[in-house]
Order: C-alpha cells, then structure tokens, then sequence
C-alpha cells in the first residue's frame, strides 16, 4: 500500500485524499451505517484524518485546579478550551493548538498536568470508580489511563499496571512519579497469562494493543501499514486479553476493554466472541458519554450479522468530535460467576534505623506531619526508601516492578528527595526552600545549568540541599553552595523535555 503524498510534501505531510480512501475505504459503508448523513459524512471522515489532531492536556488534581492551568497557559498566549464530554473525569481537560507539546513546559516537569489525547480519556471515565475498588490496568504502559484510575480513586487503595516490556515499564513508572502517585504497583508480563494468584478485582481496564487507526492524524506514517491482514493479527491477542480480564474480574465487577482502531475484527467481533464463549456469564452494558457525538457498536459487517446487544459498544469517528478514532465496550460480570480467592498480600519491611532517615528528612525540610504517619514507607532496593498510599496492599504475585514511589535515597550522605518525593513533599515543607521567581532562573534550573539566585531568594535557606520551587510549586531538589551558587539535581531524562521551559 502506498501513502501517494503529494509531490514534493514533506514525510510529515498529510495524507492524500486517494491515499485515505485506499487505506479506509472498507470503513464507507460502516460509517454511513451507523452515522448516516451518506456522503457529507464521509468526505468529513476523509478529512479530518488529513487534519492535525488538537493537544490535549488534564490538570493534576491536589496540585492545580482546570482553572488555574488555564490561565498559566494564557500566560504564554496559548488558548486553552475546556472539552465539555470529560467534564467529571479526574483532572480537567484543556484542549490546545495542534503541535502544542506540553512536555517542554515547567508547569509540566513539575508534574501540574499530564498531556493526553481528549478521546484516550474516556476509558477511563467509563470505569464508573469508587475509592475502595481494587483495580488492574492489563496494558498500562505509557501510564496516562493508570494516573487517571489512582487520581480518581485519591491516590489512595490498590491499583496495579502491568505492561510487557521494561522500557515500557520504566516510562509507566516516570509518568506516575511525575504526577505524583503512589496508590500503583507495576507489573512485567503478558496481560493474556496475568496470573490468578494475584486474586480478583472490582474494575479491570483493558486498553489493549491495536493497529491504531484512530491515532493516523498523529502518527502520519500508519497509512501505509493499516489494513485487514494487521487487524486480523492483532485479534488474537485481544481475544487473549480480555478473556484474561473476564477471569480476574470480580463477580459483578466491571471490565472496560478500548482499542484506538476502526476495525471491527478488533472492536466488536472481540467481544462478540467473548462473551457467546462464556454463556451468560457476561453481558454488556451501555456505554455512553454526555455531550460526546458517538456512534453505536457495529452490529453488521461483512455481510455477517452480530449480537444486537453490540450496539450497546460505543464508537467515536474523528470528524465528530475533531479527535482520533475509538472504540469502547463496557462489560459486566455476573454477580453469581466463579470468582477467584482473595491474594496473598505482599510484604513490606524497613531495615533497622530507616525510620531514622524519614526524621532526618523531615527535620530538614521542617515538615510537621512525620513522614510515616502519611504514607506507608519501605525498602525495595540499598539505594534508598519508597513510600506508598497506607492502605495500599499489591498482591505477593506476580512479583512486583515497582511498589509506590522511590522518594529518597539513603545510599549517599546526607540522604537526598527525589525529584519525585520533592514534588510530592514540597508543598508542606517549611525549611531550606529557595523560591525561584524569575522566569530564566527556572528555566536554568531545569536545564541543570549553574545559577545564582539573588541573596533574598536565599536568605532563609543554609547551604546545603534545599527544594526549589516556583510561584508555589515544588519543582524539585538542588544544592546551595556557600559561594551562593545553585546546583540543580534536576534529573537529567527530564530536563530534556525542558528546553522549551
């Protein structure tokens, strides 16, 4: 298959309209199908997939309110739009410029917002979560959706998110340090043979792996490599994921399962197959956003007649909502069905004299609610101290990556913050903060270059380590030589995204 860009285009150029109607056009008839409007629907399909797709970023709830995220964007002469159907969804959305990346801006390195794409937020709004539910993100990784769950849930209880690849791993795990969380334990394996030793949970979401359609108008090189032969490929998998999902849900739980694809080889005739395979012990229930355009569930394709209980399937066509392309089924499990046994919990222990070192830290920082008393805290490796939510309680298997948040090392003399423990601690310290007011001074900082605050800026503070913040919020650690200099520890996978700060 080929794109047929235009002449001369560049590689991010957009696709041609004869090149959207090759890679799309066995999709015609099902869109007219289901939206109606034959033709004009269509032609509108064509192009907004030709379109740049609209950033989109969520406020970090406890740190920032829609608001106030607003106006420091307007404060860069950036236009913020709220996205009205996500309204209720944990953090607010903002809808911004396409090309907008949010990543190079300090308000996101200190974790006030996580940037994710409008119709990838739905999933988890769909979930219908409660504080108290045990919950399991199958495909988690790059770890958008699971902020989302343990936000939604107070940062507080059991999640846990499980992707298949350390990077992938590893990526899940920056973005929930960021933001921040401490309610997660990760997990490496294949969601499809996610052992039941890690017992039953009230929601399960599975966002699974797909041929990624809907995401063509950012990632401009699909076009060449979408098609019923991939579908076809990628089903078995799902099929494998959400049978799994079914397994480890709770009887009368519920289980969301998403794809941003077109296909229904990867849509409906997934669950279709699901839940005939297991006999009523399933069944689907409406999904449905207020104030989204959608479009039901496919109950023809192919000259093959499905369920009409499909129609209950959810489906968001990009020129509807000027987003990317989704699909959404909502399932619940039977409240009689086999249900798994409750897991065995994981231990967590602390070496003599840690408790020591949690004092140490909050004398230093002047934080008067011990550390202990907020968070659970223990050792996973020498290098220093975790913490997580107190009643969070990750199964002993599968073994897990990580459990909460690295916050402090204790490796080196004097113990140190995270970047992470400084995000999330900042704001109750009292002592050795240095507020960074200007604009460049921030930006240096996070760009780990060498400064001199004004003397006032450092007068509370001795030398030493000392957190840095910025209009308020914490952005991280540094040290404070006696030559007045500062020394950002700014990390340095982070201050990548910075040069545009």
């Amino acid at each position: 298959m080929t794109g047929q860009r235009e002449p001369g285009s560049s590689r991010e150029a957009p696709p041609t309209p004869a090149a959207v109607e090759i890679a799309f056009g066995r999709y015609r008839a099902l869109l007219e199908a289901t939206v109606g409007d034959a033709g004009a629907g269509w032609r509108d399909f064509v192009d907004a997939l030709r379109r740049p797709l609209p950033a989109c970023v969520w406020s970090r709830p406890g740190r920032v309110d829609g608001a106030e995220l607003a106006d420091l964007l307007a404060e860069q002469g950036v236009a913020a739009d709220p996205v009205p159907w996500l309204d209720g969804a944990p953090g607010s959305a903002l809808l911004l410029p396409a090309g907008f990346k949010a990543g190079q801006h300090w308000w996101y390195c200190a974790g006030l917002a996580h940037a994710q794409e409008a119709v990838s937020q739905l999933p988890v709004r769909l979930l219908d979560l409660a504080p108290g539910q045990r919950v399991l993100d199958l495909c988690a990784a790059p770890g958008g959706k699971t902020a989302q769950i343990a936000l939604a849930l107070g940062n507080a209880g059991t999640v846990l998110a499980n992707d298949f690849a350390p990077e992938r791993i590893a990526a899940l795990q920056g973005n929930l340090d960021r933001l921040g969380v401490v309610n997660v334990s990760t997990t490496r394996g294949d969601g499809g043979n996610y052992p039941a030793a890690a017992g039953p949970f009230d929601r399960i979401l599975v966002d699974a792996p797909c041929s990624s359609e809907g995401t063509l108008r950012r990632n401009r090189s699909l076009i060449d490599k979408v098609g019923p032969e991939r579908s076809l490929r990628m089903a078995s998998r799902q099929r494998a994921l959400l049978r799994k999902a079914v397994k480890l849900c709770r009887p009368g739980g519920r289980i969301v399962y998403s794809t941003c694809t077109f296909a229904p080889e990867e849509n409906e005739l997934v669950v279709a197959e699901v839940l005939e395979s297991l006999g009523g012990r399933l069944r689907l229930l409406p999904a449905a956003v207020p104030g989204l355009a959608s479009a039901p569930g496919v109950t023809h394709w192919q000259g093959r007649s499905l369920p009409a209980e499909l129609g209950r399937c959810l489906r968001v066509w990009p020129h509807a909502n000027d987003t990317g392309g989704f699909f959404i089924a909502v399932l619940e499990k039977a409240p009689d069905a086999p249900g798994l046994p409750e897991p065995v919990p994981l231990g967590f222990g602390l070496d003599a004299g840690d408790g020591d070192w949690c004092t140490e830290i909050a004398e230093h920082y002047g934080l008067a609610t011990p550390i202990e008393q907020t968070y659970r805290v223990h050792r996973r490796t020498r290098r220093g101290l975790h913490l997580m939510a107190p009643d969070h309680a990750p199964p002993a298997a599968p073994a897990a990556q990580g459990s909460g948040m690295f916050f402090q090392r204790t490796n080196v003399r004097p113990p140190k913050l995270t970047t992470a423990g400084a995000l999330l601690l900042g704001a109750a310290a009292t002592r050795q903060v240095l507020e960074l007011g200007a604009p460049a001074e921030r930006d240096a900082y996070l760009r780990r270059e060498p400064l001199t605050p004004a003397p006032a800026a450092r007068a509370d503070c001795r030398p030493g380590q000392v957190i840095v913040r910025h209009r308020g919020w914490s952005l991280g650690v540094a040290v404070l030589h006696r030559s007045g200099e500062l020394e950002s520890l700014f990390p340095r996978g982070w201050s990548g995204a910075a040069t545009g700060a």
